[in-house]
């Protein structure tokens, strides 16, 4: 399995990471209703929320691109550094989102959305 589909993995696994942050520690939660609760909480754990649903939205495009750049096989060593490049970005965000640095974190969310669509621009130079 190539670099970039560890990281494709990698970035599966990110919402579960944030959300079990938004979760940890709390008696009271409700896995009756989970979204519920959520949208009750407050500071870090509504800011660990909001980071697990931005996972979600980024998840697809970038595995996408990703698969893409795989199945007209791209320049393996871009490709898999314009993947390490997105996951390196998302982690960044969320500990900026967790810290409540929002100016920062909007410029790193900028670099991983550029690496990904990079992914779509390498496989498009491909053919």
């Amino acid at each position: 399995m190539t670099i970039a589909y560890w990281c494709v993995l990698l970035a599966g696994l990110m919402p579960v990471l944030t959300v079990a942050i938004a979760k940890a520690g709390r008696p009271d939660f409700d896995n009756a209703e989970p979204r519920a609760w959520l949208d009750k909480q407050s500071g870090m754990r509504r800011r660990a929320d909001y980071a697990h649903r931005n996972h979600f939205e980024a998840f697809p495009f970038f595995a996408a691109g990703v698969i893409i750049a795989q199945q007209v096989h791209a320049a393996q060593g871009m490709l898999n550094l314009l993947a390490l490049v997105f996951i390196i970005a998302r982690i960044a965000y969320t500990a900026l989102y967790l810290n409540d640095r929002p100016s920062l974190r909007s410029a790193v969310w900028a670099i991983a959305f550029l690496s990904t669509t990079g992914l779509f621009v390498l496989a498009g130079m491909t053919h």
